[in-house]
């Protein structure tokens, strides 16, 4: 086990560890004059929640969320991580900054383009909205508020007249808002091929048991504490980043504009998303660039939470909860027509219990499988707990044709990794393997799994750190509630929650286009594979470099000796010898 994450303390958001080792390089200055001290202050004692007084002009070091995914101090789910660079607040402030690009089009030739780039501030503003954050939204509404009556307040705030540009400085408001359940079809068909193979697979394939890589706080862990689990995350981008990475390129492409310009917000129920849009994967240094990660322009400008977009309509003077639940005024037409069916297409589908609340990226490989092999079945075989559950695709002649497990929560994401760590070979002469290979025999077989569905957080995405609690005040006053809160109230509000998420039309029983192709939950594999193949010619970019990221081990350097630059010296030097910092 981690030596910073302890099982007595596994609430599955994890603070950052003691040591904050972003260094910080300033000149020395001069040690003050003996007259100018305050002799008093020769022994100065603090009390607790006391703050000393300043002794100099130094500005406060500022660490930015790259700086803590490349620091290697802590594992963190960004719940008590520097998040103010992406809050309500940096919404309102690049809303005000300054007029917002206009879309204007499509002419005579068909073509777009956009007016206001003469001034280098000005913004193109996209948002993408996922379905867990309407469902909290919903359940916090009350009154039997469906996930896509949510999602239409959401737009009423974005793009209405009455929304966010009522109160800003220069009436701007967001030119589309997109739904990243989009974007989710897309991550499904490419994690099933990626798994069962495809025409699309990666060329560099993730491991045998291959895990889901869409829960940032499972991947930063695993980057920084279990190494070895790396080869095993899948490829495929989380439907955040994906979403980020379509609005960028195919916005920048057809309107001749740098993606600097495009200003994604996204709307996410986990503050991990937060660390996220701050990769250097995540950026065109990757699909514009060398392909190598970089420091370049973020896919995901902002993420902000569930929770943050009451604060963030407060800070208008506005009332979420009394924003119309009908769709705004007519939004413009997105630039291209394929990808403009894709983002926008007519009718609301409800989710698939059977999949979860997380995405269903397990299950769309199960039911992928089933489909193609007629007469199997799925077994689900429970685990020891609600959180860890097995599955099994069998095969008409009774034979076990694939398994997969779902695992939750970081006390079962443990015991995962533990399963996956190699032996390690024994120093002694003729002395045999020690570690995972001590382990039973007949223990071996709960490796098999062809895939695993692993999140943070306890009963999925719903029950995220940015989602609305039932201890928070407005659900408190909203539901009149006279005694605070406790652990079974918040059972039966995730409960709500949940219920809001599954809550919609019937799912789809028609495919996306009119082929007689194969069609899995309300999905066409082709159909996404075409619009997926249209959005590579589009831009010109392989689709590698588009759908697909990498990872990368963070070696802590906590404790150890760092070779130092001749500006560390200095500073090091002058601070032994009295010249401070």
């Amino acid at each position: 086990m981690s030596a910073i994450l302890s099982v007595d303390d596994l609430n599955d958001f994890i603070s950052p560890g003691v040591a904050c080792i972003k260094p910080i390089e300033t000149l020395p200055t001069a040690t003050p004059a003996a007259s100018d001290a305050n002799p008093s202050n020769e022994f100065e004692v603090i009390l607790d929640g006391q703050q000393p007084e300043p002794k100099s002009n130094a500005p406060p070091a500022e660490i930015s969320l790259t700086d803590c995914l490349a620091c290697s101090g802590c594992v963190t789910s960004a719940e008590a991580v520097l998040v103010s660079l992406q809050s309500h607040n940096e919404v309102l402030n690049v809303l005000d900054s300054a007029p917002a690009l206009k879309l204007v089009g499509p002419g005579a030739d068909g073509k777009y383009s956009v007016e206001g780039l003469q001034n280098d501030a000005a913004k193109l503003y996209v948002a993408s909205v996922s379905p867990q954050s309407r469902a909290s939204l919903a359940a916090a509404c009350g009154n039997g508020v469906t996930e896509q009556q949510a999602g239409r307040m959401i737009e009423q705030l974005f793009l209405g007249e009455q929304g966010l540009a009522r109160g800003g400085k220069w009436g701007n408001k967001f030119t589309w808002v997109v739904d990243t359940n989009t974007a989710r079809e897309a991550t499904l068909v490419l994690g099933s091929d990626e798994v069962l193979g495809g025409s699309i697979a990666p060329s560099d394939k993730a491991a045998t048991p291959v895990l889901t890589a869409s829960c940032p706080g499972w991947v930063c862990y695993a980057e920084k504490t279990h190494p070895y689990v790396l080869p095993h995350l899948s490829r495929v981008k989380s439907p955040q980043a994906l979403m980020g990475t379509l609005l960028k390129t195919s916005l920048s492409r057809i309107l001749n504009i740098s993606p600097d310009r495009i200003w994604h917000l996204a709307v996410m129920p986990c503050f991990d998303k937060k660390l996220e849009a701050s990769r250097e994967e995540l950026t065109d240094a990757v699909w514009a660039g060398d392909g190598k990660p970089g420091r370049g322009v973020r896919d995901v400008d902002c993420v902000i939470t569930s929770k943050e977009i009451l604060m963030l309509a407060a800070s208008r003077g506005l009332d979420f909860f009394g924003l119309p639940a009908s769709a705004p005024s007519q939004t413009p037409q997105f630039p291209d027509p394929s990808i403009h069916d894709f983002l926008f297409r007519p009718g609301h589908r409800q989710q698939s219990r059977e999949a979860g609340t997380s995405g269903g990226n397990m299950h769309f490989i199960l039911r992928n499988l089933q489909a193609k092999n007629f007469g199997s079945q799925i077994q689900t075989v429970p685990g020891r707990n609600a959180d860890v559950v097995e599955y099994k695709v069998i095969a008409e002649s009774g034979e076990v044709m694939f398994k997969a497990a779902r695992y939750y929560g970081f006390r079962n994401i443990q015991n995962l990794v533990r399963k996956l760590k190699p032996a390690k070979a024994s120093r002694m002469p003729g002395g045999k393997p020690f570690g995972s290979a001590k382990r039973p025999a007949g223990k071996a077989n709960s490796l098999d799994y062809g895939y695993v569905e692993v999140m943070a957080c306890p009963g999925g995405c719903t029950n995220g750190g940015g989602q609305i609690k039932v201890d928070d005040p407005v659900v408190v006053d909203r539901k009149g509630l006279v005694v605070k809160p406790g652990p079974l109230e918040q059972k039966e509000w995730q409960k709500e929650v949940d219920e809001a998420y599954f809550s919609g039309d019937e799912p789809d029983s028609e495919a996306q286009d009119d082929s007689s192709d194969l069609v899995v939950d309300g999905i066409s594999p082709s159909h996404i594979r075409n619009v997926l193949t249209h959005w590579s010619t589009l831009t010109g970019i392989k689709l590698e470099r588009l759908a697909y990221t990498s990872y990368r081990e963070v070696v802590s350097d906590v404790g150890k000796e760092k070779k130092m630059t001749d500006t560390e010296r200095v500073v090091q030097l002058a601070g032994k010898i009295g010249g401070g910092w």
